[in-house]
């Protein structure tokens, strides 16, 4: 309080020129460490206008900022006897257009303005009455002051320059006043000093901030820029890295707001959203790592292509091996032509339908039963005969997972289908997290990074991938980790990484890749796991399946709610606060959005 009464004193003799200099420069030095503290651009720009009044006991005043086209554009505007208060944080916009420094025509530079002479110029100008003098054009201020009643008088116009010397704005104060009568006279030319010190704090301090908000912009189109790249990679995540943020932000605004005891205590800052918004963004970001013919394997044999193909053609061999073998028997006279033709047909019937089931097995959409199994071992036993090299044209990796094994003298028996040796591509050490790994990861990893076998892929169980590479895909939320651990966040940003890699976790420790239970994670890592696994169950760019109504996506995360995959309060907020209905109503398609009895999933006590 004792400081307050100091400033009010303060201002009373620095508006009438008085001789306390130590109190104007004490007021002075109270206003650069303020700016200096201001991060809200708004309130920055309302802080200057409003202290350099205040210095000057000015009754209103306007702060102009310089744009790239060389126009000084209103950005805030006072006036205490007309009770005008517009732009900042007043949410009224100012709709007096831009002031041009430059002729549109001649290009010649405008010194008609007092306001543009002093951003062209650079100097301050201090106008002790706009009707006595010809200098410059005050024939808008007039005719403002017709229509208003108003009578402006002194005006003191100072640039604001940047450390490089450049002005990036103009501030203009209007009408001194003096403290004990508020007669409206001349700007002191004492205060000179004092104003034009204050618009030099401020313009470094808003050239700082400036450069703050550049870099954010930039941070934020770069991250930005990785999220869409993974969205573009493939058909198979579409949108996904866009809207997860966008549903992570409505879920966490919604705990903000709620009344409910179990998020009283919870908020966040404006630092803390802006935490968020990049680790929602970045969630995905370790997809970068994952191999596209792993993410978009639409079957089993897929890899950089599909080997079925290759197959396909070792029947072929087959059935004109057949062929031969028939004219052959034929030109010899071996058999009966009638039996002979008939047990061709048989032959090349059973290859057909062989080649069929494989075709059928190598789709994964049905769920491979032990006699399934059974009989594509059974046609992998087949034979076939290779009269190629086929260690020549290849890549020096692959030749080198050939050398494995011995070369074979041509021509070769080798079985219709095969797992061998140079179908497995080993994990490198590189690639492996021990127990004890700095990350805190707790992964069962398999031993070979990936398995190309034949065999070993027709026979997958369930889906197209194999073991390897569902840990590949999986292994997208390590690299995750790992990348953003790596990167020098500053404080305010250090939760990142936690916010980012928590979203495969469960509420049991089951998740991956640090088997983190619900008391390991904050309330927005948990919120991103329910915005991640919406979001995909609602999706309606995978090529893959078909967009699920808002009512079965809702029902299949009851599902993981009982199995306390998520976090069953965040579930239910999801669900009372009708997140999941603003979500559709952005994001999803007309068909998709039906009726949804939320009751039944939140129980006697929702």
């Amino acid at each position: 309080m004792a400081r307050k009464a100091k400033s009010q004193k303060t201002q009373k003799q620095v508006g009438d020129g008085g001789s306390n200099g130590a109190d104007a420069y004490l007021k002075l030095i109270d206003i650069g460490i303020a700016l200096s503290a201001e991060r809200n651009h708004d309130r920055l720009m309302e802080m200057i206008l409003l202290e350099a009044k205040s210095l000057c006991n000015a009754d209103g005043g306007t702060l102009y900022l310089r744009t790239a086209e060389d126009t000084l554009k209103f950005e805030i505007m006072r006036n205490d006897s007309l009770d005008i208060a517009m732009g900042g944080t007043t949410g009224k916009e100012i709709e007096f257009p831009p002031l041009a420094m430059y002729d549109a025509k001649s290009g010649e530079p405008n010194h008609k303005n007092v306001a543009t002479h002093v951003a062209l110029t650079g100097q301050p100008v201090n106008v002790h009455d706009a009707y006595r003098t010809t200098r410059f054009d005050f024939s808008g201020t007039k005719k403002f002051d017709k229509g208003t009643g108003f009578r402006s008088k002194s005006f003191f116009t100072a640039p604001m320059k940047n450390h490089e010397g450049d002005v990036i704005g103009v501030l203009q104060l209007l009408n001194a006043q003096e403290p004990e009568t508020g007669k409206v006279v001349a700007f002191s030319r004492k205060l000179e000093p004092l104003v034009e010190a204050l618009t030099s704090q401020a313009a470094v301090a808003l050239d700082n901030q400036n450069l703050i908000d550049a870099q954010r912009a930039l941070l934020d189109a770069f991250i930005e820029l990785i999220a869409s790249a993974i969205d573009a990679k493939s058909p198979y995540t579409g949108g996904h890295c866009q809207r997860v943020p966008e549903l992570t932000k409505m879920l966490v605004r919604a705990a903000c707001d709620s009344g409910d005891d179990l998020f009283a205590d919870f908020d966040l800052t404006e630092d803390e959203w802006y935490e968020l918004h990049i680790a929602s963004w970045l969630h995905d970001c370790g997809k970068v790592t994952t191999p596209e013919y792993v993410v978009d394997k639409a079957t089993k044999l897929e890899t950089i292509y599909d080997r079925i193909h290759e197959i396909r053609t070792r029947f072929e061999v087959l059935k004109r091996d057949a062929e031969i073998e028939y004219l052959k028997a034929r030109l010899d006279g071996k058999g009966k032509p009638a039996k002979l033709k008939k047990d061709l047909d048989k032959r090349l019937a059973q290859l057909d339908d062989d080649f069929q089931f494989i075709a059928e097995c190598n789709m994964g959409g049905e769920f491979m039963a032990d006699d399934r199994v059974e009989r594509v071992k059974r046609i992998a036993a087949m034979k076939w005969q290779r009269t190629l090299d086929d260690r020549i044209g290849l890549s020096h990796d692959e030749l080198e997972r050939l050398e494995r094994t011995p070369r074979k003298k041509l021509p070769v028996t080798e079985n219709l289908l095969a797992d061998k040796e140079e179908h497995v591509i080993e994990r490198q050490p590189r690639d492996t997290f021990g127990d004890d790994n700095e990350f805190g990861f707790k992964l069962n990893v398999p031993d070979d990074k990936y398995n190309l076998g034949e065999v070993y892929n027709l026979c997958i169980g369930r889906g197209t991938l194999t073991a390897e590479e569902r840990f590949k895909i999986n292994d997208h939320m390590v690299q995750t980790i790992v990348m953003l651990e790596q990167l020098p966040f500053p404080k305010h940003l250090k939760r990142v990484p936690e916010y980012a890699g928590g979203h495969h976790e469960t509420m049991i420790g089951t998740g991956y890749p640090r088997r983190l239970t619900k008391a390991d994670m904050s309330i927005p890592a948990r919120a991103m796991a329910i915005a991640d696994i919406f979001e995909a169950l609602t999706a309606a760019d995978r090529p893959y399946k078909k967009a699920k109504t808002l009512s079965e996506s809702v029902r299949i995360m009851s599902f993981m709610n009982k199995d306390e995959h998520i976090d069953p309060d965040l579930f239910a907020l999801f669900l009372k606060a009708g997140v999941f209905t603003e979500y559709a109503e952005r994001f999803l398609l007309p068909e998709q959005i039906d009726e949804v009895d939320i009751d039944q999933y939140l129980g006697a006590g929702g």
